[in-house]
């Protein structure tokens, strides 16, 4: 796993094409499901439509569990979304890893910090936005001094905190994922022992991943959820 990743400078900025690619791929992939899952709605689902219903009604339950349905019922697409979309992602390195003159272009978009931090940013940015639209600025403000005054810079701190572990958890999960994959493939090139010696484990470890490329887009859901009923929701 020490290929570089294909940077190019573009008006002062270092774009790294790896990560456009791959995010391009998982958008598009998310996309179409969506697509081919509304094409032929029908009132007893079958095939895709059954299965985006499913994952509807998980990212509804996930939902209720953080905060009453009137106030979280505006969430459903951004939950549905995000859990779609970075389990898509982290399942994109997972069957292999594509190398062009030691330069990385298929890897999964979120065994990138860049990645994982980024959309960290925008879920905690979303909670500060909704947070004021629907309390009002004052009310909201008010929220960073309860129940005590002194503890606005602890508030300032927690979010700091909640930015940078929901970034890096999904990020350290993803990461150690391919490392290990790229390391059981380098033993399967090393002869006919090595692949041998190294095909169960991979494939054990590959089983795994979907297991914990699954979990972390749950976990990622949630606490996006429970970082936004801490916002919005009145009695928080």
């Amino acid at each position: 796993m020490g290929h570089e990743a294909p940077v190019v400078p573009f008006l002062g900025l270092n774009f790294n094409l790896s990560n456009v690619l791959m995010i391009t791929i998982a958008s598009l992939i998310v996309f179409l499901i969506a697509v081919l899952a509304a094409r032929t709605l029908a009132m007893k689902p079958t095939g895709m439509q059954n299965f985006f219903e499913w994952i509807i009604d998980f990212v509804r339950n996930i939902i209720g569990s953080t905060m009453d349905w009137q106030t979280g019922g505006r969430f459903l697409v951004l939950g549905i979304t995000l859990l779609m979309y970075i389990f898509v992602s982290n399942m994109l390195g997972l069957p292999f890893a594509i190398v062009f003159g030691h330069e990385l272009w298929w890897k999964s978009p979120t065994a990138d910090p860049a990645i994982t931090l980024t959309l960290a940013v925008l879920v905690i940015a979303l909670t500060h936005y909704y947070g004021i639209k629907m309390k009002g600025l004052s009310e909201y403000g008010k929220d960073f001094f309860k129940p005590m005054s002194f503890m606005f810079p602890l508030k300032i701190i927690e979010e700091f905190a909640n930015t940078l572990t929901l970034g890096l958890r999904l990020y350290g999960n993803i990461f150690a994922g391919e490392i290990l994959l790229g390391l059981l493939a380098g033993l399967g090139s090393s002869g006919v022992f090595g692949a041998l010696g190294a095909a169960i484990p991979m494939l054990a470890w590959q089983g795994f991943s979907v297991f914990v490329g699954a979990i972390q887009a749950f976990i990622f859901t949630m606490l996006t959820m429970v970082y936004m009923a801490h916002k919005v929701s009145r009695d928080h």
